[in-house]
C-alpha cells in the first residue's frame, strides 16, 4: 500500500507506474487470501473479536480507500462494514475525518 501511497506523492515525471501495478498486484493477491478465509466467519480468528481484527482494520480501510474492494472481494468487504460498525473503531474513524484531507488517498 505504501508505494501506492508515495507514488502518489512523487512530481510529475517522477512517478513509478510499473512499481504501482505490482504493488496493485500484491494487494489483490491478499484480498484475495483475506477473502477466502473470512468467508462464513464473522472476525478474523472465528466467533470473537481479537486484536487481530484490531491490526487488520486499519490496513482494511486504507486499502479499501485506494482500491476499493467491495465488487471484487465481497467476504473481504462485509468484514470491512462489520469493523466500521464497532463503536471504537467507528469512533477512530470520526476522530480521524479531519486529517483525510492531507491523505493522497
Amino acid at each position: 500500500m505504501q508505494k501506492v501511497v508515495g507514488d502518489r506523492l512523487r512530481p510529475e515525471g517522477k512517478k513509478d507506474p510499473h512499481g504501482v501495478e505490482d504493488a496493485r498486484r500484491r494487494l489483490t493477491v491478499a484480498l484475495d487470501m483475506i477473502d477466502k478465509e473470512m468467508a462464513g466467519r464473522t472476525w478474523a480468528m472465528g466467533d470473537d473479536f481479537t486484536m487481530a481484527d484490531c491490526a487488520a482494520a486499519p490496513a482494511l480501510f486504507y486499502i479499501n480507500k485506494l482500491f476499493p474492494f467491495g465488487e471484487t472481494h465481497k467476504s473481504t468487504a462485509a468484514y470491512l462494514q462489520r469493523l466500521l460498525k464497532r463503536p471504537s473503531y467507528a469512533r477512530a474513524i470520526e476522530e480521524a475525518k479531519p486529517y483525510f484531507s492531507v491523505l493522497p488517498i
